[in-house]
């Protein structure tokens, strides 16, 4: 019967210190997030449409209930302390969490996931444009964009991960829903061009990249030598590499900037037609992609036939 009082005892305790645990106020937490992330109470309380003291009350309070200091208040501004760390890190997910559960509760559940991609160079401008126009007309479609490599991009659609993708690839090299010429550029620096260097340098992407056979083949073709002198997996590598005067490249008439000058055949360097850009969904895709194929298919104008 001791033994018994003895455990009751212990669950009794056990169950006290519980209750006596402190259940983290969220506007309290959202508070010291928007200092962490302003760096003053000053820039806080303005973003919170607060007072400065209001604020400064509310990491107090939480700082009590922790039992630890949160922030390290200097003269110019504040950082979080080891602890203020640990904190903010479950803090933002709680908030997060909150955030979720009253979109949910509300009524402004996503009732599809499109999962879209595209290439980098085509990101930004024409593609943003149609694919907000489609946001608008379908609220309740939720629109994941993943923007990388065609042949990445290809993989992760035959995988399954990508329901619509916008790629480049060798021309009738598969069967696509649509497909365009891409067309393609020869290009030096302005001002520092490097054409008429022996060996040629040539900035590419990395091996079975996108134009790098293409490049190797042509300047082959006439003759001369070459060497690879910048290698980038980013087009914005490759256009910076070839601005600064590392090489020549070949790229997509839309990738061609102030700080380029384009190589025509008159220079020697014949033009390459052997890329297409293809837009390919699956012949059972949901009609809500099969509407989105058509947006992004009216950037393009009319099809390769």
């Amino acid at each position: 019967m001791a033994n018994s009082e003895k455990t009751s005892d212990k669950a009794s305790a056990k169950n006290s210190a519980k209750a006596r645990r402190p259940l983290f106020d969220l506007d309290l937490l959202k508070a010291i997030v928007m200092v962490a992330d302003c760096g003053t109470f000053t820039a806080a309380s303005a973003r919170l449409h607060s007072t400065q003291s209001t604020v400064s009350q509310k990491v107090r309070r939480l700082e009590e209930m922790a039992g630890h200091k949160l922030l390290d208040r200097g003269s110019r501004d504040v950082r979080p302390t080891d602890a203020g760390e640990t904190l903010l890190g479950y803090a933002r997910r709680m908030l997060a969490l909150n955030d979720e559960m009253i979109e949910a509760l509300s009524g402004a559940t996503v009732g599809l996931t499109v999962r879209l991609g595209v290439p980098e160079d085509f990101v930004g401008g024409p593609t943003t444009h149609a694919l907000a126009m489609f946001s608008r007309k379908h609220p309740q479609v939720k629109l994941e964009v993943t923007s990388g490599l065609s042949r990445d991009l290809a993989n992760s659609y035959d995988r399954g991960d990508l329901d619509l993708i916008l790629v480049k690839q060798r021309r009738n090299s598969r069967e696509a829903v649509a497909t365009w010429p891409e067309q393609l550029r020869w290009i030096d620096s302005a001002k520092n061009p490097s054409i008429q260097l022996d060996p040629v340098p040539l900035v590419a992407f990395p091996p079975r990249g996108l134009y790098r056979d293409d490049m190797i083949n042509t300047i082959e073709a006439l003759g001369r030598r070459w060497r690879i002198s910048f290698i980038s997996s980013s087009l914005s590598g490759i256009q910076a590499a070839v601005a600064d005067g590392l090489g020549i490249s070949l790229l997509p008439a839309r990738a061609v900037t102030a700080e380029h000058v384009v190589l025509t055949a008159k220079g020697g360097l014949p033009p390459i037609e052997t890329m297409d850009i293809a837009l390919l969904h699956r012949p059972t895709a949901d009609p809500v992609v099969k509407e989105l194929a058509r947006a992004l298919s009216r950037m393009f104008g009319p099809q390769r036939r």
